[in-house]
């Protein structure tokens, strides 16, 4: 990796990245690509794929102990399943041996924010992010640097987090293509319940309903609708119970939309089909295509 001149020195020149998959696999190609960063490390059990990573050109070294790691680096990044994040902070944190700004990329934020707010040592501050990228695939074969160009990452300060720690993990961000915004984490959770984790636990729902028998008959729409349930079903177990309350609230709404629709198909009322198919159709057009 090309070191940036002294002009262009980062504000985080080494970067630790715990889970080297696809959120922190693409995450390690833009810092190298875009020179956010001069030297990415990444951390991970597994030595055998670190290696791999490292010979990918993914990361430019690996590591399995993360408090060796954490002793070195400017920013860590954790990009491990939401219920393994908190003990993997304290444990880094614990380690770090130079100030060292801590954040993350899980799908909740509430109950991670929560416990981070305190407790750390005074060097460490933590900083809650969740960029809006992703896909079904895993693994870093499957990383892309521009994975988030023009992506939102949402950031989540809590009360106690210094104004500066969360303007540069903003830059950061910023620097890898995202647009940020600020939200509290029980605001981010609230919006993700709705946006993310209700439509995967519906896609999950729809796929597990077709008949074996049917499957060569499931073409573009049925495959559209059900892509993200191919995502890995332990992370989506520790995100829906992470974030249990509001995707409650959220499924509660949803149960009320099928409710209409069954309601009309029994009363065999078009005009009714007609009218909740029509504001579908408004919500989703407002979103675009992007």
């Amino acid at each position: 990796m090309t070191a940036p001149t002294a002009q262009q020195q980062p504000d985080f020149p080494v970067i630790g990245i715990v889970g080297v998959g696809l959120i922190g696999g693409s995450i390690a190609l833009a810092i190298r690509q875009r020179g956010a960063g001069q030297h990415v490390i990444g951390i991970g059990r597994s030595a055998e794929r670190l290696a791999e990573a490292c010979r990918r050109g993914v990361i430019d070294e690996g590591e399995t102990d993360l408090a060796a790691a954490a002793r070195r680096c400017d920013l860590l990044i954790f990009c491990t399943p939401v219920d393994r994040i908190v003990a993997g902070v304290r444990e880094a944190a614990r380690a770090c041996g130079k100030p060292t700004v801590i954040t993350d990329a899980g799908s909740t934020k509430g109950a991670i924010c929560r416990e981070l707010a305190t407790g750390l040592p005074d060097a460490v501050t933590f900083v809650g992010s969740h960029p809006l990228a992703g896909s079904e695939q895993s693994g870093f074969e499957h990383a892309s640097a521009g994975l988030f160009d023009k992506r939102v990452c949402v950031v989540t300060p809590t009360l106690n987090t210094p104004a500066t720690a969360v303007t540069r993990v903003a830059k950061f961000w910023n620097e890898l293509g995202a647009t940020v915004l600020e939200m509290s984490p029980e605001a981010h959770d609230r919006a993700l319940a709705e946006t993310s984790h209700l439509p995967h636990l519906v896609a999950a729902a729809l796929a597990a309903t077709l008949l074996p028998a049917n499957r060569e008959l499931a073409a573009t729409g049925f495959r559209d609708t059900t892509r993200i349930a191919s995502g890995d079903a332990d992370l989506w177990t520790a995100i829906f119970l992470g974030n249990r309350d509001p995707v409650l609230a959220s499924l509660a709404r949803f149960e009320g939309e099928i409710a209409a629709f069954r309601q009309a198909l029994q009363q065999n009322d078009a005009a009714g089909l007609k009218k909740l198919l029509e504001t579908a159709k408004i919500s989703r057009d407002a979103i675009g295509t992007a």
